[in-house]
Formats: structure tokens, C-alpha cells, sequence
């Protein structure tokens, strides 16, 4: 079977190594990733810019863009062959609850997603790559199993032809702990964040005013069945995703509101 394989931390970082060695045991791999790290470009697409894909000495191809460029370029064109699975990470920390809609990794997968791939996306909790060898072993089985349920065999543990929407998007988060200390998978929903903390003022060296995105806040719903809460016990939180952002609840209000203004 064929993986393609991205993330957003740049094709140099050793979570994208450490996933690539996890993985190829299981699946001919080929690896298109970041030139550089592009962190929270969510599913942002090149249209005003030429991109461009070379290799890298370590073998990975990289592009001058965005993790959703490296994606949609793979499948529009620079690939011969149409991937089975697509994989992004291992991110350098949680893509958790509100993390996900501006999260590159998450990105690259949906990217595969929306050609009608399926597609899961790695992280570790904390920065700093601390237990990523365990973290890859990890990934490296629940995608064992994710190939294997594409390919039919019913011993496969996790997901199911027969029982979820084709294709499936997968938001996987891995504590950073030692192989043993890792608890199961288990599946969730996205938890929220507070917002993000202030905005970083600082004094150019040409004594204009710079900002810098202050950090994420901490978790506001970390809750029994998020994504937060199994983290903290250890455990591997596996969310399936989708697209569609419509708020169904609120179509009937909305439709009374707008033919009431339409009057």
C-alpha cells in the first residue's frame, strides 16, 4: 500500500523522521513536507507564488510552501499514484480542541481528506520531542491497523469500513511518555481553549513596534471524553474530524431572522 506522508514543522524535523521510520515498515512511503516550518497555516494554498519541489539529502521531497500546498501538489500532479493513506506529523505539541483549525499538521491531512483520502495527523502533547521514538512506535501501530482496515482484515482494532464514513479524517495526540507509560487509544471529541494569551510588544531595531501572537491559553473544556482530559491521563486521543462548519441548530432561527429583515 502507498503513503504519502507531510507535515508543517518543516521536512527536516525529527518527528517527521522519527513517524517515516515508524511507517515504512508498513507501506511504500513517500515523503513531500514543508522547505520550512509553516505552524499554523491551517489549509492555506500558494496562489500568488510559483512552488517548487525538490529532494532533500535525506531522501524527503520538500516545497516551498504551505503543508496543504505539499498535499494538493502530491495529488494534482507530482505523483504518478494515488496514496492509500495520508499521514502529517509528528507536530513538536498538541494539536488539541481549538488547536485544530489552525494547525498545519491538521491541515496536511484534511488536505488528502477533501481528495476523498483517508488521512490521520500526529502529535505529541508537549514541545521538545521528549519520548518521540515512543511516540513514532505509537503512530507506527495505529497505522499498522488503519492499513489494515483498508485493506480488509478483520482483526484490525480501530476503524472499520463497515462502521465509519469513508473517507475519515483522524486527529491523533500522544503524550510524551516512555512506550509502557502510554495508555490506550481512546476516542474523543475536541475540547477549547481559553483565548490566546496577550499579544508580545517589542522595539524594532528601527524603532517600529513588532508583535508576536502571544500563546494558547489553557484548556476551558477538558472534560471526561475530550481530547485534553485523555492526554492527561496518558492515554492517546484519537478524534475523528470533519469539514462540514454549518451550525445546524440555528438554520430554522436564521431563516425566520432574515425573511423578518427581508420584510
Amino acid at each position: 500500500m502507498n503513503i504519502l506522508l507531510s507535515n508543517d514543522d518543516g521536512y527536516l524535523a525529527p518527528g517527521l523522521k522519527a513517524l517515516y521510520e515508524a511507517i515504512k515498515p508498513h507501506a511504500h512511503v513517500v515523503v513531500i513536507a514543508p522547505e520550512h516550518n509553516n505552524s499554523a497555516k491551517s489549509n492555506s494554498l500558494t496562489l500568488n507564488a510559483p512552488l517548487y519541489v525538490h529532494e532533500g539529502s535525506n531522501g524527503f521531497h520538500f516545497v516551498n510552501g504551505t503543508p496543504a500546498d505539499c498535499v494538493h501538489i502530491a495529488l494534482t500532479g507530482y505523483l504518478d499514484w494515488r496514496p492509500d493513506l495520508v499521514v502529517s506529523g509528528i507536530n513538536n505539541g498538541a494539536n488539541m480542541g481549538d488547536d485544530t483549525i489552525y494547525s498545519g499538521t491538521v491541515g496536511a491531512a484534511m488536505e488528502g481528506y477533501l481528495f476523498g483520502i483517508p488521512a490521520v495527523a500526529f502529535s505529541q502533547v508537549e514541545k521538545g520531542w521528549a519520548h518521540l521514538d515512543a511516540a513514532a512506535e505509537k503512530a507506527g501501530e495505529l497505522v499498522a491497523q488503519l492499513l489494515a482496515t483498508l485493506g480488509g482484515d478483520p482483526v484490525a482494532s480501530v476503524a472499520t469500513p463497515a462502521t465509519c464514513e469513508f473517507p475519515w479524517l483522524l486527529n491523533v495526540n500522544i503524550p510524551n511518555r516512555a512506550f509502557d507509560q502510554i495508555g490506550n487509544y481512546e476516542v474523543t471529541r475536541l475540547g477549547r481553549r481559553h483565548a490566546a494569551q496577550a499579544v508580545i510588544q517589542q522595539p524594532s531595531p528601527r524603532g517600529e513596534t513588532m508583535y508576536w501572537i502571544g500563546q494558547a491559553g489553557e484548556a476551558r473544556d477538558a472534560a471526561p471524553g475530550t481530547d485534553f482530559h485523555a492526554t492527561s491521563q496518558g492515554n492517546v486521543a484519537v478524534t475523528p474530524l470533519h469539514v462540514d462548519l454549518t451550525h445546524y441548530n440555528d438554520l430554522d432561527a436564521w431563516r425566520a431572522r432574515v425573511q423578518q429583515t427581508g420584510n
